[in-house]
């Protein structure tokens, strides 16, 4: 759990960056990523 939740934040992170410089793809491809750890994190807890 430790490790997915280090790995959300590093995506939250990087798409905060990207945001901030502009590249839309980019920080698009990030929320992907972190919406894909924020559910294997929800499946952990749940089981």
């Amino acid at each position: 759990m430790k490790d997915l939740k280090k790995l959300y934040e590093n995506a939250k992170n990087r798409a905060n960056k990207l945001m901030i410089t502009g590249q839309i793809s980019a920080y698009l491809d990030a929320l992907k990523e972190m919406n894909q750890y924020k559910r294997m994190m929800l499946a952990v807890v749940a089981n």
